[in-house]
C-alpha cells in the first residue's frame, strides 16, 4: 500500500473550499494525472454521488470510478475509488485558518491481487503522482 498526507493553505473560505473539492469532477483541473473527470450522478453533492476519473497512471491510463462515502459539509469528504488494478481512499479535510483554509489531504493506494508485489515501487511512483497534484492543488487554491 501507499500512503501520501498533506496540506495546502488555500485562500477561499472553508465552504468555499469544501465545494470545490467535494465535486471530483474538477480534479482534471489540478490533477496532472488526471486526463479526464466526470461525474456520473446528478443533484447535490452527497454520500454516494459518483465520479469516473481516467488517470495516468504507472505508464498507462486507468479509469477509476469513485463514490463519496463519507461526507460532513465544510469539514471532510471521503472518496473510495476502484479500477480492476487498485483502490484508492482519498480523505480531504478542511479547517478554517487565519488566511482562508487548511486542507489536508490524505491517500491511500493498494494494488490488488498479484499486483500487490508491486508494492514498493507503488510508493515510489505514488509519491511522484502525488507531490505533481499536490503543486497544483496549491496554484488552483493558492
Amino acid at each position: 500500500m501507499a500512503r501520501y498526507k498533506a496540506q495546502v493553505a488555500a485562500r477561499g473560505g472553508q465552504h468555499e473550499v469544501f465545494e470545490y473539492l467535494a465535486d471530483f469532477s474538477n480534479a482534471q483541473e489540478w490533477d496532472p494525472s488526471v486526463r479526464s473527470a466526470e461525474r456520473l450522478d446528478a443533484g447535490e453533492i452527497k454520500v454516494g454521488s459518483t465520479f469516473r476519473l481516467v488517470v495516468d497512471f504507472m505508464g498507462r491510463s486507468s479509469a477509476l470510478v469513485y463514490a463519496i462515502t463519507e461526507l460532513e459539509p465544510s469539514r471532510l469528504v471521503t472518496f473510495s475509488g476502484e479500477s480492476s488494478t487498485v483502490t484508492s481512499l482519498d480523505t480531504i479535510t478542511f479547517e478554517p485558518a487565519a488566511q482562508g483554509t487548511t486542507v489536508t489531504y490524505d491517500a491511500d493506494l493498494q494494488l490488488k491481487g498479484l499486483l500487490k508485489l508491486a508494492d514498493p515501487l507503488l510508493a515510489v511512483a505514488f509519491k511522484r503522482i502525488a507531490d505533481n497534484a499536490l503543486a497544483g492543488l496549491r496554484r488552483q487554491l493558492g
